[in-house]
């Protein structure tokens, strides 16, 4: 019985790249990861549109989370990877680096966001967590993809 309430205090993060820095979203709120193919641009589309695709039947907007959070994609040679996320009813995939592992993690060892985190940054972290060597942003899924919900009401 013990271990159920260590347990349940547990989050369950899948982990991504982008440009060198590490994030975490909620393994709750990933549909799919997928290699983004055939993507068609959007004409006038803001310029963290990647474009669309059909994915299973799916559309699917490919917001390019680099360009959103003012990190530069890596130019590593590999193929772009995304994550797939529902908001609204509608279907989003969000353009990362690569894709980690899943880490379950303490909820209690989660941490405010530091004072000198970036704005851009802070804006859509939902708190960090303290790797050996680095830190996990938690993203707030829901406030990233409110940020392109306004800029198409705009």
């Amino acid at each position: 019985m013990n271990n159920e309430s260590v347990d349940l205090n547990l989050n369950e993060y899948v982990t991504a790249m982008i440009g060198g820095q590490l994030f975490g979203l909620p393994i709750r709120r990933v549909q799919d990861v997928f290699i983004p193919d055939r993507l068609t641009r959007v004409p006038l589309a803001p310029p963290e549109i990647a474009g669309v695709l059909n994915l299973r039947g799916r559309i699917v907007t490919l917001i390019d989370l680099g360009f959103r959070l003012g990190l530069a994609r890596e130019a590593n040679g590999a193929p772009a990877m995304a994550i797939g996320v529902e908001f609204r009813g509608e279907s989003y995939g969000l353009l990362i680096d690569s894709v980690g592992e899943v880490l379950k993690l303490d909820g209690a060892a989660l941490e405010p966001n530091p004072i000198n985190l970036d704005p851009r940054l802070a804006s859509v972290s939902a708190g960090i967590y303290r790797l050996e060597g680095q830190l996990l942003m938690i993203v707030d899924v829901d406030r990233i993809l409110g940020m392109t919900n306004h800029a198409a009401a705009a």
